[in-house]
């Protein structure tokens, strides 16, 4: 791309024309080899599908939830889903195409997306869980001002939609921002 990505963004809701777009967005950030092109990948954790055209679908038609997308002269680059629960958003399935990452894309989507959590629920938190492994990821948070919260659950084994795991030691950890 001849211009900066983060100048010529646009945010928008995603619509059931976006279902497909999104899939293959979110697969190739967290899954498989094209992952990797990235620094945000699962896929030493992970195999498997990380989402499909389903749970997507449903996502979108559901009350109380969002997916945020980030694009840039009509090609989908991020996007990322929100969902109220009470006075607390829940923030996931935050995805950057891999060669856009580090450009600035996740942490303008990632503010987008707490300022829509803010006016459209009023909430007051935004949460998330990340797998414990993933330092780096976790360490960008923080930076966010996302707390590490100490409240962890176990990975969901044996749910294929949150994909195949690759290691017996995967743990969750919510993380938490006041907004």
């Amino acid at each position: 791309m001849t211009s900066s990505p983060i100048h010529s963004l646009v945010f928008r809701t995603a619509t059931l024309k976006d279902v497909n777009d999104i899939v293959e967005l979110v697969q190739s950030a967290y899954r498989g080899d094209s992952s990797r092109n990235g620094w945000t990948t699962e896929a030493d954790f992970l195999d498997g599908t990380r989402t499909d055209t389903q749970e997507v679908s449903d996502i979108i038609l559901a009350a109380d939830n969002v997916i945020v997308l980030a694009v840039n002269h009509g090609q989908l680059l991020a996007s990322v889903h929100i969902q109220k629960q009470n006075d607390t958003a829940y923030l996931g399935m935050f995805a950057v195409h891999p060669s856009m990452q580090n450009a600035g894309l996740g942490r303008a989507l990632l503010a987008e997306a707490e300022n829509m959590a803010r006016h459209l629920w009023q909430s007051r938190h935004m949460q998330m869980t990340v797998i414990t492994l993933r330092h780096e990821l976790i360490a960008w948070y923080e930076r966010r001002a996302y707390l590490r919260t100490g409240i962890s659950k176990p990975f969901p084994y044996g749910i294929a939609r949150y994909g195949l795991p690759k290691r017996d030691d995967l743990v969750l950890e919510l993380l938490e921002k006041t907004l």
